[in-house]
């Protein structure tokens, strides 16, 4: 019933077209991540119509995506972001299902907390970057001498929002699903990813003050950490325990509310 609400409350943004996206691309950025019930998400969206942009492409206002990660056999990435450590890097390719456009993301972490992202165009074939994907990784990982394999899939609708007087591009997600190339897979329909991307730390922002309104906090979360976890016996995974009470918690709460 809750995605009903969604999609009627989505109309009453003023659209904004992916060519105007440009402004707002924010490749080299800080993030704000925010986890919480999806069933809260209409009641959020209801607050922020008068705030910001919705992407519009040929009338359609929520968009499914699929996220391939990519690690190496001793888990390199996964290993650098649960031991939280600076200048760490992700890997991934990021299909958009609606049109079928696939790239290739490289993602680094800085020591000073901004995310800075380079991408090409490019599609996986035969589980394993090609040559012109391998080029691009060689780039910016120079000292990165081993193969890279596909060690999970994740799925999730996205709404894009962008501040109407201030410059920030908001990302909501929902419809989680976690998948492992080997058929072990996981769905969180409970779950809703916020996220404030912005080239700055300081001033305010319009959604954060609402978060703040409705309760929900900044929290560090990787889809990527947390979907292994959940779908794999990992390293570490002792260190994601916050995040996974947390996301126990959220399922309770959506359940009661059903």
């Amino acid at each position: 019933m809750y995605r009903l609400e969604i999609n009627n409350i989505l109309g009453s943004f003023n659209p904004i077209a992916l060519h105007e996206m440009d402004e707002v691309m924010l490749m080299n950025r800080v993030e704000t991540k925010y986890i919480f019930s999806s069933k809260r998400l209409p009641a959020l969206l209801d607050l922020l119509s008068l705030r910001y942009k919705i992407l519009d492409i040929n009338a359609v206002r929520s968009f499914p995506y699929q996220t391939t990660y990519l690690d190496t056999s001793d888990l390199l990435f996964y290993m650098q972001q649960v031991r939280g450590k600076l200048n760490r890097h992700k890997i991934r390719y990021r299909r958009y299902e609606s049109t079928g456009v696939s790239f290739l993301e490289i993602k680094k972490k800085t020591n000073k907390n901004r995310t800075i992202k380079w991408r090409i165009e490019n599609r996986l074939t035969d589980d394993s970057p090609d040559a012109i994907a391998s080029v691009f990784i060689k780039e910016y990982l120079p000292d990165l001498c081993v193969d890279l394999k596909p060690v999970l899939i994740n799925g999730f609708t996205r709404i894009t929002l962008v501040g109407i007087e201030c410059r920030e591009r908001i990302t909501l997600d929902y419809n989680l699903t976690f998948a492992t190339p080997d058929g072990k897979n996981s769905n969180l329909p409970f779950l809703a990813i916020a996220e404030i991307k912005r080239n700055r730390h300081y001033g305010s922002s319009p959604f954060g003050i609402i978060m703040k309104d409705f309760g929900i906090r900044p929290n560090s979360f990787s889809k990527y950490c947390i979907g292994s976890a959940i779908t794999s016996e990992m390293p570490r995974k002792n260190i994601l325990k916050q995040n996974l009470l947390l996301i126990n918690k959220i399922e309770n709460e959506y359940l009661k509310s059903s």
